[in-house]
């Protein structure tokens, strides 16, 4: 293990490179396994190091080419090994900004929002996605690469309860919208999975049953076009992207 915790294997990559934050499960698990198929390597991260090795074993398993660092995305130094990795892999095609939280739970009215986790959720889903594209950018640019940053309806509509989630998220799109407008040669793209059958979806809705959402595996046909046809930068829904039936 080199300096940093980022394992030497990850110097071996060289096919185009993903980062996916928060790829130990839901979404960002779905998006790592079918970019592993697309061809990517990938430099994956979560807070679980347990869930997270498992989500690389499984990926391995399928023949993909991964390397896992654990950590927190609002600790710098686990952000700066999270650069060390990419360094190492030699380039940046695609950081996928998936790492994120709902907030306090129950959902609450703004009125009774705790203040102190509006700002941490602040922390999760605004400051600390800005702050690792910060640091990527360079390689990124060098290689033409992108940056998708993964929001919610939320961000555009108004729905009691999620005035918390819905401001990071609103934020974390007009903060994509700029830098689409400032990094011409990379391509910059928020777009909205919907609702699907996740932990998270589940902590907005406890107690209740979400299994009539759809798995997220299902939506990845509609990422994985965005991402190999190289789509203009901007807003998209997962829904409006998905492959039409043959």
């Amino acid at each position: 293990m080199r300096p940093g915790g980022v394992p030497p294997s990850v110097a071996a990559m060289s096919n185009q490179i993903a980062l996916i934050t928060g790829a130990s499960r839901g979404l960002g698990r779905a998006l790592a396994a079918g970019l592993a198929r697309e061809g990517f390597a990938l430099i994956i991260d979560a807070r679980d190091a347990a869930a997270l090795e498992a989500a690389a074993a499984d990926i391995r398993a399928q023949g993909g080419t991964v390397t896992a660092v654990p950590g927190d995305l609002t600790d710098p130094a686990h952000r700066a090994a999270l650069r060390e990795a990419a360094e190492q892999a030699g380039r940046l095609d695609l950081l996928v900004n998936n790492a994120g939280t709902l907030g306090a739970s129950p959902l609450p009215a703004l009125a009774d929002y705790p203040v102190d986790e509006l700002r941490a959720a602040l922390e999760v889903n605004v400051i600390a996605p800005i702050a690792l594209t910060q640091l990527m950018l360079p390689m990124l640019r060098a290689c033409g690469g992108a940056v998708l940053n993964i929001t919610s309806d939320a961000a555009v509509e108004a729905y009691a309860g999620w005035g918390g989630y819905g401001a990071a998220k609103a934020a974390l799109e007009q903060a994509s919208n700029v830098l689409a407008a400032e990094e011409l040669a990379v391509r910059v793209w928020w777009a909205d999975p919907g609702d699907l059958r996740t932990d998270m979806h589940q902590q907005a809705f406890p107690g209740q049953d979400i299994s009539d959402r759809p798995r997220p595996e299902s939506v990845v046909p509609a990422f994985t076009r965005l991402v190999t046809e190289r789509l203009p930068s901007g807003r998209y829904r997962a829904a409006h992207l998905m492959p039409a039936a043959r």
